[in-house]
C-alpha cells in the first residue's frame, strides 16, 4: 500500500469516476484504473461497486478511508518538518463569493498569521470544492448552502467527516426588468408565478436550488449561464431571476432591474473542513479569521 495509491483512491471518493479523478490529479484514467486495481490487490479486498453511475465505496472502502487520511496527513506533516517549510493552507471558494467574501477572510488571517502561505482555489462547481475538502487536496471551503445540517439545500455531500461553520446570510432577490408584467405587484405568491421563466444557470448552482425549494416546478426554467450573463438577460426582460443581493444591488438601484415582492430566504455562507483536520496548522485561524 503507497501514498500515491491512497491519493488517488481519495480522488475517485471525492469525484465519484476514475475519469473525474484522472483530471484533477493530471493522470490517464487508465493509471488511475491500475492505481486503484494494484491497491486493491495489495488489500486483498475490493475498495469500490463499479457501477454505469460512479464508483461507490464497499465496506471495506468505507473502512480504509479514514485511514487513508490519516497516513497521507502524517505524511505531510513529516514532509513540512524535515524541509522545515512554512506552513501552507489552502483555502477554496465557489467563484460567485470569492470576490465579495474572501478578501476580507484572507486580510484577517494575513493579519493573525503572517507566517502563513495561504493560496486561493476558486471553482465555478461546488462538488469540486467538497470533493477538495474530502481529499485533503484543500484544507478548507467556501460555499452556499441554505439553514439546517450541510447540504439541506440540496446537493450531493461526499463519503467524509465535514464539519461546518456559519458564517453569515447572503439576501437573495428576485428580480426582473422595470417592464416585466408583474413589475407592478405589490405583494406576489408562489401561486402569481405560475408558468414565468425563471433564469438559470445549471441543476449544481447555489441559485438553481435555491429557486427549487423556493418556486418548486411552478415556473418553467431557461438556462443562460453565470450570474452576470442570468442579471443581463433579466434586464432585458428575458425572464425573472432569483440571484444575491450583491450582484443586483447597483442595478436595483439604477432601476435597470426591480424587485419582485415575494419572501426569499436568504443562503447561508458556510465554511467546511474535515472534522478529523483542525490540527493542521493554520486551519484554526482560518475559522477565527472568518467568523470575525
Amino acid at each position: 500500500m503507497e501514498l500515491r495509491q491512497l491519493r488517488v483512491f481519495e480522488a475517485v471518493v471525492a469525484h465519484r469516476t476514475v475519469t473525474a479523478a484522472a483530471v484533477a490529479l493530471g493522470l490517464a484514467p487508465s493509471s488511475v484504473s491500475e492505481q486503484i486495481r494494484t491497491l486493491e490487490r495489495s488489500l486483498g479486498t475490493d475498495l469500490f461497486d463499479r457501477a454505469p453511475r460512479g464508483m461507490a465505496l464497499t465496506p471495506a472502502g468505507e473502512r480504509l478511508l479514514p485511514w487513508s487520511r490519516k497516513l497521507l496527513d502524517q505524511a505531510d506533516q513529516a514532509r513540512r518538518e524535515v524541509v522545515s517549510a512554512r506552513a501552507r493552507l489552502r483555502l477554496g471558494a465557489l467563484e460567485t463569493i470569492a470576490a465579495t467574501h474572501v478578501p476580507a477572510v484572507l486580510a484577517r488571517l494575513a493579519e493573525r498569521r503572517p507566517d502563513l502561505d495561504v493560496s486561493l482555489h476558486t471553482d465555478t462547481a461546488r462538488d469540486g470544492l467538497l470533493g477538495g475538502v474530502a481529499a485533503g487536496a484543500l484544507e478548507a471551503a467556501l460555499i452556499l448552502d441554505t439553514a439546517g445540517p450541510l447540504g439541506e439545500l440540496g446537493f450531493y455531500l461526499p463519503p467524509a467527516p465535514l464539519d461546518h461553520l456559519d458564517l453569515r446570510d447572503v439576501p437573495l432577490a428576485l428580480v426582473a426588468s422595470p417592464a416585466h408584467p408583474l413589475a407592478r405587484a405589490t405583494t406576489l405568491t408562489r401561486e402569481d408565478l405560475r408558468g414565468q421563466r425563471l433564469l438559470v444557470n445549471s441543476p449544481a448552482c447555489s441559485f438553481w436550488l435555491a429557486g427549487e425549494r423556493l418556486l418548486g416546478h411552478d415556473v418553467e426554467r431557461i438556462r443562460t449561464g453565470g450570474v452576470a450573463v442570468t442579471r443581463a438577460c433579466a434586464e432585458q426582460g428575458l425572464g425573472i431571476a432569483l440571484l444575491p443581493e450583491f450582484a443586483v444591488q447597483d442595478h436595483l438601484t439604477a432601476g435597470t432591474l426591480i424587485r419582485l415582492p415575494l419572501e426569499t430566504p436568504p443562503l447561508h455562507l458556510r465554511l467546511v473542513w474535515r472534522a478529523e483536520r483542525e490540527t493542521v496548522p493554520g486551519l484554526r485561524e482560518v475559522l477565527h479569521a472568518a467568523s470575525a
